[in-house]
């Protein structure tokens, strides 16, 4: 089969630093990577393989900067006891007993089926963080294998902590560190990896300097939640006499490859650290807003020059449902209808972007020369005028409402005229529901 697509007859968006919205435009993709944008009649390439828009648009697929692939199998579960009442019974009677249920083939199957959603909403690149503390070991490859069959670029973490004990713990360092060094050492473009790190407020202090340690020249960030709910901070008050944002400072947690996911219970000096080290915060705003924990002033953090980008915390695929609730949320909150609707579109399409850009070799989210070959189109006709100054009104506004037709990744046609390719969907749901059954019993 040709390493070349063309991905033609519609409106491309290029986003980026220089965004132009070509009508009639095409993109072509060889070799996994961009060679040229630019009008339908300007780009050619004989022996491609041709993808027809049909008049839509063309755009770089969506960017997930949080995520929690094995979070499928909390849809539809029951819970014995009481509804959780606050955040910390949420996390101790569902998530961490969810994911200790976990075996290596959950882990893949979990991660199959989002997958095929991210494909079906248009995200071609996620950064997720993983627990299983029952199979450990090997689960960041089992997620690997599925993201390559899918075919999201992806980079990976496994979800370091000291709550289920020392051995795991220590498990859970070594999955990190001999994933790292197997992306080092045969390095793919579409997989790479992060040090992943559950919270403060359950990672001990022996844990947290032996994981530093442990990453020494791995040149890798850290991936991990901070002061999502008051509980984290408390603890780390309470337990080391500083704020959370401090602590993973003097520990060496901070840099510019490290993500601070959540960020809603931060004192403005906290901010000034993110800041002043250059770290990475992302935005989860569905999820906040689903686990009551509060609102991320993001708007403080953009002012401050920190590098704010939007996640779905495994709440879903799909990006343009958090960067709607990122528009309303704000508003709403504050009371304030100038708010969220700017700062929506950064989070999204320029931040997602700068993030991605620390964990992989060329541009992604974006349509330029050399960026990875990642394109969408989506079925939208828009009925009043879409140019660079107002395309984030129709992403808003319009296009959610339209449906991804295409995804390519990797110049690689992955859906096609809305049919997932090379991923037996059905089978995966089929043998995802049996697991399922059996990992609720564990439950």
């Amino acid at each position: 089969m040709s390493d070349k697509t063309i991905i033609k007859n519609g409106t491309v968006v290029t986003l980026g630093d220089r965004p132009q919205v070509i009508e009639n435009g095409a993109v072509l993709v060889v070799g996994g990577v961009i060679e040229q944008v630019g009008r339908r009649d300007e780009v050619s390439c004989d022996g491609a393989r041709i993808v027809d828009a049909r008049g839509g648009v063309i755009m770089p697929g969506f960017i997930n900067a949080h995520m929690h692939l094995y979070s499928t199998y909390a849809c539809g579960i029951s819970l014995k006891d009481a509804p959780p009442s606050n955040f910390a019974e949420n996390l101790e009677r569902l998530w961490w007993r969810l994911d200790k249920a976990l075996t290596l083939e959950d882990v893949r199957y979990s991660a199959l089926t989002p997958l095929v959603r991210c494909l079906r909403a248009g995200t071609t690149t996620i950064i997720d963080h993983h627990a299983s503390p029952s199979a450990v070991s090997g689960s960041l490859e089992a997620i690997a294998q599925a993201a390559g069959e899918a075919g999201v670029r992806s980079c990976l973490c496994y979800e370091l902590s000291d709550r289920d004990g020392p051995e795991i713990a220590k498990a859970g360092i070594e999955e990190n560190v001999s994933f790292i060094k197997a992306c080092r050492a045969e390095p793919n473009a579409m997989v790479s990896a992060m040090f992943g790190l559950h919270a403060s407020m359950t990672i001990g202090q022996d844990t947290l300097e032996a994981a530093v340690e442990a990453s020494k020249g791995l040149d890798c960030g850290f991936h991990i939640h901070t002061s999502e709910s008051v509980f984290d901070p408390e603890d780390s008050l309470r337990n080391y006499g500083k704020r959370v944002v401090n602590r993973l400072a003097d520990a060496g947690v901070l840099g510019d490859k490290s993500i601070c996911v959540h960020c809603v219970h931060l004192d403005e000096r906290e901010m000034e650290i993110l800041r002043d080290t250059k770290t990475n915060v992302v935005h989860n705003p569905q999820s906040n807003m689903n686990n009551a924990v509060g609102r991320a002033d993001i708007f403080k953090m953009l002012d401050m020059g920190i590098l704010v980008g939007l996640g779905t915390d495994g709440m879903s695929s799909t990006m343009l449902d958090d960067v709607r609730c990122v528009n309303l949320l704000h508003k709403h909150h504050l009371g304030d209808p100038r708010v969220g609707f700017c700062e929506a579109g950064k989070l999204l399409l320029e931040n997602n972007r700068r993030i991605a850009a620390r964990y992989f070799d060329k541009p992604v989210g974006v349509l330029e020369p050399g960026a990875y070959g990642d394109v969408i189109t989506i079925d939208y006709l828009p009925a009043t005028p879409m140019t660079t100054d107002n395309f984030l009104g129709h992403l808003l506004f319009g296009i959610p409402s339209a449906t991804v037709r295409n995804t390519v990744v990797d110049g690689k046609v992955r859906m096609h005229d809305g049919e997932i390719m090379g991923v037996d969907v059905a089978a995966v749901a089929e043998r995802s529901r049996k697991l399922a059954t059996s990992a609720w019993e564990r439950f």
